[in-house]
């Protein structure tokens, strides 16, 4: 598959949308990411029993709900996240979303890339200066699959994420056992503290950026139905299993490092290879995103180089340090790009009724100063919100844009009423 077909400039076209599976299949690999469930782990020794899965039922559908929202938008106009910004942004200013996008996936998958080889370097005894070589070969690797493209995800996923359930599963069930079955686990009690509101923003915020930058994805669904329910199932289930998965399991062994559970459970094989395939499905789409984002913000149609330069930036990162910096990273991404989001829907549904024009033939300013204004006002209420910052972002970012949109058309001429804020 020629990187021209994966449309980085342009709207996917009918002839290239596929049905639920596939889209769902994607969507499935990219939730099924081994820093999801340190986040359920945190959770574990946060919570009790019943808390934790009220704290992980709530999180992850408001988290679904906002891919979903996206997804449905995405499939009507066949564009991904960094070409709507397009319309709420300006031509120029839709550089912003392009930037936070990409920063925010080539944050994750500099981590990715130096956990897999920090952890692979810890598990199997080898000296510690194998883990910069390591770092090298995985990053280029992981590489690879997103070169290859759409086709090439779905491959990888269709073997993986079953594989991986399955070894959760396993692994949920020993941590039961060894807890001396549900009566036992409901009995455990937290050995530290965090607010609802905290961990709440912690299991959003945890992959809020990748249910922004989903739509390179649903925008290929054959219908809004499709890429609604594709999200609702990715998001809710598959996102939701890590964070219970990695919950489930620290609350018996009290530990939140789910492949130091394994270790425990006597699955360190099985660990290897979760973590081996867990970190390359999620490092795919991941770097495919910040190749999307990439392709955007130089205006250009070379995604395989844009996909490898991206790598390269993230090897350098990962060798960096950027292993011990994930939590700073979380907090960071739940409060600057949701925002993104918010803005976007508010444009699609308040500003252009439900249908954005042709991108060929729309006429957009360089900067649209109302969606800029409005994206600042959310990250900097999010950052500061004592409360769910994700929600705040969403929420204050499209408030603020309907505002601003309503003030510009009665500050207009009567004249100028059909020209681009």
């Amino acid at each position: 598959m020629s990187s021209s077909s994966e449309f980085p400039l342009s709207e996917a076209p009918q002839s290239a949308r596929k049905g639920l599976l596939p889209i769902a299949m994607v969507l499935f690999s990219f939730t099924f990411f081994t820093g999801t469930m340190f986040a359920g782990g945190k959770l574990g020794m946060a919570f009790n029993f019943v808390d934790m899965l009220w704290v992980a039922a709530i999180g992850n559908s408001l988290l679904a709900l906002y891919a979903a929202a996206l997804a449905f938008i995405a499939s009507r106009s066949g564009l991904n996240t960094v070409l709507m910004g397009r319309f709420c942004f300006g031509e120029a200013g839709s550089r912003l979303s392009d930037f936070l996008l990409g920063f925010a996936e080539l944050g994750w998958y500099a981590w990715g890339t130096a956990t897999v080889a920090i952890v692979l370097v810890r598990l199997l005894g080898l000296a510690e200066g194998v883990s910069m070589p390591l770092m090298v070969l995985f990053g280029l690797g992981f590489s690879m699959t997103a070169i290859i493209g759409f086709k090439g995800l779905d491959v990888l996923s269709r073997v993986s994420v079953p594989l991986m359930f399955v070894l959760l599963l396993v692994s949920m069930y020993i941590a039961t056992r060894d807890a001396g079955g549900l009566a036992g686990l409901a009995a455990v009690l937290p050995h530290e503290t965090m607010t609802f509101s905290a961990a709440v923003t912690m299991v959003f915020g945890t992959f809020a950026s990748g249910a922004t930058q989903a739509t390179n994805w649903t925008r290929l669904a054959r219908s809004g139905r499709v890429a609604v329910i594709a999200s609702v199932v990715a998001f809710l289930l598959g996102n939701g299993l890590m964070v219970v998965a990695g919950a489930w399991c620290a609350m018996v062994y009290q530990q939140a490092d789910i492949v130091e559970v394994m270790m425990l459970q006597g699955l360190s094989f099985a660990a290897v290879v979760m973590l081996c395939l867990n970190l390359w499905t999620i490092q795919g789409p991941t770097i495919y995103n910040v190749s999307a984002a990439a392709c955007h913000l130089l205006r250009s149609e070379r995604r395989r180089s844009a996909t490898l330069a991206a790598a390269g930036v993230g090897i350098v990162l990962a060798i960096g340090g950027m292993y011990e910096m994930l939590i700073p990273f979380l907090v960071l991404l739940g409060s600057i790009i949701p925002p993104v989001g918010g803005v976007i829907m508010a444009d699609f549904w308040y500003r252009h009724r439900g249908r954005f024009p042709a991108l060929g033939t729309a006429s957009l300013p360089r900067y649209n100063l109302t969606g800029l204004v409005a994206y600042a006002v959310g990250a900097a209420l999010a950052c500061a919100s004592p409360w769910i910052a994700p929600l705040v972002g969403i929420g204050a970012s499209a408030l603020c844009y309907i505002v601003l949109v309503e003030l510009g058309a009665r500050c207009r001429a009567p004249g100028q009423a059909g020209t681009e804020p």
